[in-house]
């Protein structure tokens, strides 16, 4: 056995980890005072108050998730071998999916690495860590992530607001390479353009890459609206599937900018009207103005942060959902979407469903869906389950 710290589940706690989740909670561990004297993201073994082995993981006193569990052996070693072992599986797993290397390589707890994001476009890999035990990791990771695709750049995207929760400041730096302000991005044969260095989140989205090519398969000789496009995602897949036009909206000015450079790039520029504006606003707008389209799209910012938020968010989605009905054609689709991880799936249908009563229209739900398969969901953490997409048949 290693001599790493051992942490005890309290008596009749950790009902989820005793089934095979690896989160534990700060009420379900017993906090000695060897537990309170550990530093943020410290290695450790866990057991149950009978001795059952958990397996390691890292502890952080100040966070909710208290342990975060790499592996079921209490004994193993957290370096650049066990990366490069669990990098080799994820890797395996996307290039059977995936033909060219534009994908997500790491989804935290679904590839067995928590707190640690990996989005690769082409050469570069931007990196998101959000914990404090993942920060301490940082040099094996990132030797087992060179020994394993030998990016020419990698973005560390530390700058999310779950860090903060962790008690880690925010940055923005190359660990290898450059910090490119652009980078071409291909998916479902589109082309796009992001921007790993300051975009949101990694720059891209690639968690819709299956929502944005079903959606596209239904806009040939169809009027589109893109609500919150971003860089245009899904504004671009449907003009280049052959919409009659596209308009979309986005309040980010510079993720406008990469969209119509990509719509250029696909030669769709000329179908593709893309407008800064307050999504909620310019919605109001339109239906005062009678305009109507035959495919609409809303794919929000998160509405729902953290579970305080869940009602206020909730009556968000019900509001967007009103909205974007209200400017869908008879006959037309409407794709409403969240990646609200505290907004549970059943509550999220029924808010839409809601919405788009409100405007006296029929409407059946012929599509719900998640994110793409290189977003693996842990099968006891729900929670990773966070991105929800509905596409609805409206009268």
């Amino acid at each position: 056995m290693t001599s790493r710290p051992l942490l005890r589940l309290k008596p009749r706690e950790g009902r989820r980890a005793r089934a095979g989740a690896p989160w534990m909670f700060s009420n379900e561990i017993e906090m000695s005072n060897v537990a309170k004297a550990l530093p943020p993201g410290s290695l450790v073994s866990v057991a149950g108050d009978d001795g059952r082995p958990y397996g390691t993981g890292y502890f952080n006193l100040k966070s909710l998730i208290s342990v975060r569990l790499f592996d079921g052996a209490q004994d193993d070693e957290i370096d650049v071998a066990f990366f490069a072992k669990r990098l080799k599986r994820a890797l395996a797993l996307r290039e059977a999916l995936y033909a060219e290397p534009y994908y997500r390589l790491v989804h935290a707890e679904g590839d067995g690495l928590p707190g640690l994001s990996i989005d690769r476009l082409g050469n570069t890999s931007v990196v998101q860590v959000t914990t404090a035990g993942m920060e301490a990791l940082l040099e094996p990771m990132l030797e087992a992530l060179d020994a394993a695709i030998a990016p020419a750049n990698v973005i560390l995207r530390a700058d999310t607001p779950a860090r903060a929760l962790e008690g880690l400041p925010s940055y923005v730096r190359a660990a290898k390479g450059e910090t490119p302000s652009r980078v071409g991005v291909l998916e479902n044969g589109t082309r796009y353009f992001a921007d790993p260095a300051s975009g949101q989140k990694t720059g891209w989205y690639y968690d819709q890459r299956d929502n944005r090519a079903f959606m596209a398969s239904l806009a040939k000789g169809k009027s589109v609206l893109d609500a919150y496009c971003y860089t245009g995602g899904f504004a671009i897949a449907a003009a280049g599937a052959g919409a009659s036009e596209v308009s979309a909206l986005d309040s980010s000015a510079p993720a406008l900018a990469l969209a119509e450079e990509a719509a250029a790039a696909n030669g769709v520029e000329r179908i593709c009207n893309f407008v800064k504006a307050d999504v909620f606003e310019d919605l109001e707008r339109l239906a005062g103005a009678g305009e109507k389209f035959d495919i609409v799209i809303a794919d929000p910012p998160p509405f729902v942060k953290a579970r305080k938020d869940l009602e206020p968010g909730a009556k968000a989605y019900r509001k967007l959902a009103r909205l974007a009905a209200g400017v869908t054609a008879p006959g037309g689709f409407l794709c409403l979407c969240s990646c609200s991880h505290n907004m549970p799936m059943e509550r999220f249908v029924n808010e839409c469903a809601i919405g788009i009563i409100r405007t006296d229209r029929r409407a059946t739900l012929i599509r719900q869906a998640g994110a793409g398969p290189d977003h693996p969901v842990h099968p006891m953490l729900p929670e990773t389950a966070y991105l929800k997409t509905l596409v609805f048949a409206l009268d």
